[in-house]
């Protein structure tokens, strides 16, 4: 170790750095930059104040906007109903749909998705609501769940859209029986949204590929 006063190699290296050239590039990179000076205390406080109230206006904004849910529209004899669209895998038209023998009215049968069997039910008969018969209008919605898959008939499909949590209400007096069951909420325009987990998760809708004898 260098006890003595004597400047070491490194030392004498910083020792001949010219700070003042240092300094003097440094000014000309910003000018050419196009780098401006720092702002005052007044004109930094000023921008902060501005900074603040933005983000304090934000949540507001963002409250009034609220949380909204994406669903999927269509008619059940002549009533608009809508299914979140997370619930939702695809739509398709009705077509070759095979009965199946054995079991529940409402459901209407069997149609081949692409290689898939797909058991088709009939929301109009199990939520027992008039029954026109089938058209070249109706469609499936197919509803998909982790451990259920299944269609649901529509007499039409109306589209996909946004609709505000803050409009759904509980209920109303005319939707009672088992459309109770499977209700998420109506919105002022009569828009009843219904719940496809409660329907995905229910056992009486479950159909068993075995028939019996």
């Amino acid at each position: 170790m260098n006890t003595d006063n004597t400047p070491s190699a490194s030392s004498s290296q910083r020792a001949r750095i010219d700070w003042h050239e240092v300094k003097r590039r440094l000014e000309e990179a910003r000018v050419a930059t196009g780098h401006v000076t720092a702002p005052d205390a007044e004109t930094t406080k000023r921008i902060l104040e501005t900074r603040a109230l933005a983000l304090g206006r934000k949540p507001a904004s963002d409250e009034r906007q609220g949380a909204q849910l994406e669903v999927v529209e269509f008619v059940l004899a002549e009533e608009h109903y809508a299914v979140e669209s997370r619930q939702v895998r695809d739509v398709y038209p009705l077509e070759q749909l095979t009965p199946v023998p054995c079991t529940p009215a409402f459901v209407r049968g069997i149609v081949n998705l692409h290689g898939e069997i797909v058991s088709v039910i009939d929301l109009k008969r199990f939520f027992d609501l008039p029954d026109k018969g089938l058209t070249d209008l109706n469609k499936i919605i197919v509803l998909e769940s982790v451990s259920m898959c299944f269609g649901i008939l529509a007499d039409l499909i109306v589209g996909v859209h946004f609709v505000p949590v803050a409009d759904i209400q509980a209920s109303l007096p005319t939707l009672t029986g088992i459309r109770e069951d499977y209700l998420k909420g109506v919105t002022p325009a009569r828009l009843v949204i219904l719940d496809a987990e409660a329907l995905l998760a229910d056992p009486n809708i479950v159909v068993h590929e075995q028939i019996a004898a």
